[in-house]
């Protein structure tokens, strides 16, 4: 990412109200993730005592986490992490329901996340499909799930074993498929026409953003994700045990028809069933306020010994199921008395990250690996 993008993403920052530290670390978003990490250490090199935000997403390593926990520790500073799922309705009503002892003891968590062919087929166009820069799916995407199931349970993972591979997506899949006409990147290409996994910058806000910056560095939006050089993960099972003893076992695909996540709590007195269908959304193609936008939902209880019954959630409107405006006056206005303690440190992000990189360990290995032993607290 040239020096020059990323000016541009400071001066819309700042049009937003998002200046200095803060606007530093939201404009390294934008960029790889390495590059990100390195923000990050530069602000609380300045010792400023504005309270930074910035995406888990940028970190893809143990290494990487470690500098940050140290930086916090030397610097004294306080830092926030952006988890916006959890200011999500159905999200919090979920850690309600466990709170108020609903289904009583939670001992087992079972969630599969769904990725579609246009959300997910994104990951494998752009930057992130090389793990080197992304840490794959496990880190990238994955550490917000493991949030919510940190926030929902109110524990930290301990042990994680994890299983996972590249089956669709890539040259080398196409082909057993019987994929015959290939190309490097959709602009410019005859193939990519018909290709329903292909994007297209030839307009709107893609244009303008990825394919008129290309002079200045070079970066392609559009590379097919059946191309070569893709070395993340497309299908990944995890199972994870918490220090109170709660067991986790949780799928991602990135080839689903469907966009959005089921989860089931299973507890000492009964059981939680969300069904959760979100709206797709190609990164920086359309409307951010509809990026992960509710399409349905349902939330339903099973006492152990009774009839079951359907919470209704107030749905309310914003991206991430309504959760974007609420985290953006936890951050920027005058946040209101939360009961749950939505807002995440710097340690939440250090506790949801470390369960994809000990994945990751995990998949190079073929062992479990505890948590606690990747970094020093």
């Amino acid at each position: 990412m040239s020096e020059k993008r990323l000016i541009t993403r400071r001066h819309l920052l700042a049009t937003l109200g998002v200046t200095g530290a803060a606007a530093a670390l939201y404009g390294s978003i934008g960029l790889a993730n390495g590059q990100g990490n390195s923000v990050l250490e530069d602000v609380y090199g300045l010792g400023k005592k504005t309270e930074p935000n910035l995406l888990t997403g940028s970190t893809v390593d143990e290494v990487k986490c470690q500098n940050i926990l140290d930086a916090v520790k030397r610097t004294g500073r306080h830092l926030r992490v952006t988890f916006n799922y959890r200011y999500s309705s159905h999200n919090t009503k979920i850690r309600e329901l466990i709170d108020d002892g609903a289904i009583g003891n939670v001992h087992a968590v079972h969630f599969e996340w769904l990725l579609n062919t246009d959300h997910g087929a994104d990951y494998f166009r752009r930057w992130h499909r090389d793990k080197r820069n992304s840490g794959g799916l496990l880190v990238h995407k994955s550490t917000h799930h493991f949030d919510l199931v940190n926030f929902w349970l109110n524990t930290k993972p301990e042990t994680v074993y994890a299983l996972g591979d590249l089956m669709f997506y890539g040259r080398e899949n196409a082909e057993k498929r019987g994929v015959t006409e290939f190309y490097s990147r959709a602009y410019g290409s005859e193939y990519a026409k018909n290709d329903p996994f292909a994007l297209h910058l030839d307009k709107g806000k893609l244009k303008s953003m990825y394919l008129d910056a290309e002079k200045e560095d070079g970066y392609y939006r559009d590379q097919s994700v059946f191309g070569d050089g893709i070395s993340i993960e497309d299908t990944l099972g995890v199972m994870v045990k918490y220090r109170n003893g709660a067991i986790l076992t949780y799928s991602l695909h990135a080839y689903a028809p469907w966009e959005g996540f089921r989860v089931v709590f299973n507890g000492s007195k009964g059981r939680i069933e969300m069904n959760v269908v979100e709206s797709s959304y190609v990164n920086s193609g359309g409307d951010q306020a509809l990026e992960g936008a509710i399409k349905g939902k349902s939330i339903i209880v099973h006492p152990m010994f009774g009839a079951p019954y359907e919470v209704q959630v107030e749905q309310k409107t914003g991206g991430h199921g309504g959760g974007d405006p609420v985290l953006l006056n936890d951050l920027f206005g005058v946040p209101e008395y939360d009961r749950f303690n939505r807002a995440a440190s710097h340690m939440d992000g250090a506790m949801s990250i470390l369960t994809g990189i000990a994945g990751n360990h995990s998949m190079k290995t073929g062992q479990a690996v505890k948590v606690a032993e990747l970094v020093r607290f």
